[in-house]
């Protein structure tokens, strides 16, 4: 379960600790995400070496590909991947709002058409909760219905109420399947809704933190809403969730963001940025930004980040990264999503170090100076 270890003395950023069934992730973390049970371009050793202690994957993606009955067989996720540290698995809410080619909402579930063979499936919040005891993941997440930005507040008030009447049959599924025998220790968070209304968010803040959920995840962010917004949207949640409980907010990844996020009490962030970035040639540094593909780093055998002590950054120069990504080896964008990921992990460490020492306000402060939120030179 959740120790908060202790709080900056001069913000509401955390240093804690959450034991899982597959082992302990120190928070403030960050989880790379691997939505096919996989991080692209990745083999897990070297996610694992970067330093991450959970990753992520997606109950929609898996459900329709390659089927629960493959993972059944396989012993659940965790063999069927060689990833012996813990792995969340969001429910597929959003990806069935966003990529299903049809679908019908209603109190009792959802019916969509899969994006990849247009085969109709309906899934019950209880089914989803099925499906991710089927795959073993250490921390699931109920059925809940994300809106988009901009939404009118009936909209929002709507799919709130109706995130909160899932989660609630979610967490009573999962108690009634404790009581009828041994289950695997696998921690289920609520969802807070509410889209940019601070009166819902409050409204679902305080019927999910009367059930017994094992942390909270702040949903619907980063769907479109400015920086600001997010930001205000992660300040007011997180100040409504549980002190001894963790807080996840869903979808954050940019390094400034993780750390507004951080400053306002947040532990978990996720993203598919690192990787997605990787492939199409773009690094994060401590500088911000950096565009291997352009011409300026032809002839250019500086490291990525001076700063930086992943793999890549002690081997290999910007010039040759260049000539990988434009003579179409696929080494490029496995060195570029390594550098990435590890630059996400490395963030984290210094984050909870910053904490530990009190000096979080500082190291913002000075890691903002220095980043380049656009694209660097």
């Amino acid at each position: 379960m959740f120790e908060l270890i202790k709080q900056d003395k001069n913000s509401r950023a955390r240093l804690g600790k959450l034991t899982t069934e597959h082992g302990v992730i120190h928070t403030p973390a960050f989880m790379p995400v691997g939505t096919h049970a996989t991080i692209k371009g990745l083999y897990p050793k070297d996610v694992e070496e970067a330093g991450a202690e959970v990753m992520l994957s997606n109950t929609y993606h898996l459900f329709l590909r390659p089927g629960m009955e493959v993972i059944r067989k396989a012993g659940g996720l965790h063999k069927f991947i060689a990833w012996n540290k813990p792995i969340l698995t969001d429910s597929g809410g959003y990806q069935v709002f966003s990529l299903a080619l049809l679908r019908k909402l209603s109190d009792k579930g959802v019916e969509f058409q899969s994006h990849i063979d247009g085969f109709k499936h309906f899934l019950t919040p209880e089914d989803v909760i099925n499906i991710q005891q089927d795959l073993g993941s250490d921390i699931m997440m109920p059925l809940d219905e994300c809106v988009h930005y901009p939404c009118g507040k009936d909209q929002a008030e709507v799919a709130m109420k109706r995130t909160i009447n899932w989660a609630r049959r979610s967490h009573k599924h999962l108690q009634e399947h404790k009581k009828h025998g041994p289950t695997k220790k696998q921690l289920l968070f609520g969802i807070v809704q509410g889209a940019t209304y601070e009166d819902l968010r409050s409204a679902s803040a305080k019927e999910l933190t009367g059930i017994d959920f094992d942390g909270f995840s702040i949903g619907g962010v980063s769907v479109g809403e400015p920086s600001d917004l997010i930001y205000n949207i992660l300040d007011y949640t997180a100040k409504l969730l549980p002190r001894d409980k963790p807080r996840y907010a869903m979808g954050i990844g940019y390094p400034p963001d993780i750390i507004e996020a951080v400053e306002r009490g947040v532990d978990m962030f996720d993203c598919v940025v690192p990787t997605r970035y990787g492939r199409n040639g773009t690094a994060f540094t401590s500088r911000g930004k950096m565009i291997i593909r352009n011409a300026a780093f032809t002839d250019d055998f500086k490291v990525l980040d001076e700063k930086c002590g992943c793999y890549v950054c002690k081997n290999f120069s910007r010039a040759y990264l260049r000539h990988l990504f434009n003579a179409q080896e696929m080494l490029g964008l496995t060195l570029l999503s390594l550098h990435n990921v590890y630059f996400f992990l490395d963030l984290c460490r210094k984050i909870r170090e910053a904490i530990k020492g009190n000096q979080f306000s500082e190291f913002k402060k000075e890691f903002l100076a220095g980043y380049n939120n656009s694209v660097c030179a």
